[in-house]
């Protein structure tokens, strides 16, 4: 448990989980080519709900937080990505806006918990925030204030979420999001038969064929069961210092693969933009564990 180093096999694994969740927005922005994006979020918590929930008991918190975990993750998270990137915002961009939720999560922690921000902190933000700024001062075709603010908008529901998540306690955080899914699958659903229809529904779901299943799947078993399910097994088994720095791969992942795969252009400014959030994400995550280290060396 308090080993610094992780053993190649658990670093490999760790590998795994983050170049799922990064190549993921590159999955939703191909998908969305075809699926709506309510109906294209209903049917990810549907199969992330489905068959798991048999096997994994209700976890023992209230229905109520169930209920609002499921609610801000799936309708506030995912439901406004997924409209954001289908024609909004690039996918490699909102691979990197949409990790300042961890600074709604500070925020919010500050607000409810009356924790107080550090220096660090506050530095962290001023540089994410910057990066932030860039992005704002370059909208184009491909990004506009309205995808940016969608992106945001579904960070700050993340952080919501990772604030109901908190208050849940310690539990099997797999069942967690299992369980929770009901409470994004039902008005994703609403809302999808509200501004979709059910024409465009239906005309979707009899277009199914084996790469949209695929993508569903990606979205459903890779990213939720198995990266949830791999990354709470290694956040078991080491110190979080160890393996959340590893997470700071998924926007450079995520920009990259959607250059790669979707030629999205890279031009200097998109790739000062993208450094400086994912520094700023960095002094968040490794400032507390250098100051440790220089702590115990003094």
């Amino acid at each position: 448990m308090g080993n610094e180093k992780l053993p190649t096999s658990h670093f490999l694994l760790a590998l795994a989980v983050v170049a799922v969740w990064g190549s993921n927005f590159v999955v939703i922005k191909l998908t969305l080519f075809t699926l709506p994006p309510l109906l294209f979020a209903a049917l990810r918590f549907v199969f992330a709900l489905l068959p798991a929930i048999f096997f994994l008991p209700k976890p023992k918190v209230s229905w109520l937080n169930l209920a609002a975990y499921g609610f801000f993750i799936g309708v506030g998270q995912f439901g406004l990505l997924y409209i954001a990137v289908q024609s909004h915002i690039s996918a490699g961009l909102s691979s990197v806006v949409v990790q300042s939720q961890a600074f709604f999560t500070i925020g919010l922690a500050m607000y409810f918990a009356r924790e107080q921000i550090r220096q660090f902190q506050f530095i962290a933000l001023l540089v994410c925030l910057i990066g932030l700024g860039i992005i704002a001062s370059h909208t184009d075709q491909d990004t506009d204030f309205l995808g940016l603010a969608l992106v945001l908008l579904g960070a700050l529901s993340w952080g919501i979420g990772n604030t109901v998540s908190r208050n849940a306690g310690k539990v099997n955080m797999l069942a967690y999001v299992v369980w929770s899914s009901i409470f994004s699958v039902i008005p994703l659903i609403i809302l999808s038969l509200i501004f979709e229809g059910w024409d465009l529904i239906q005309a979707s779901l009899g277009g199914l064929n084996s790469t949209l299943w695929a993508a569903i799947l990606w979205q459903s078993w890779g990213n939720t069961l198995f990266g949830f399910a791999a990354w709470a097994w290694l956040l078991a088994r080491h110190p979080a210092a160890v393996v959340a720095p590893i997470s700071l791969l998924v926007p450079v992942l995520g920009i990259g693969s959607a250059a790669i795969f979707l030629s999205e252009p890279l031009p200097l400014w998109k790739i000062a933009a993208a450094t400086l959030v994912i520094a700023g994400l960095g002094i968040n995550i490794y400032w507390p564990i250098i100051r440790t280290r220089l702590k115990s060396s003094a």
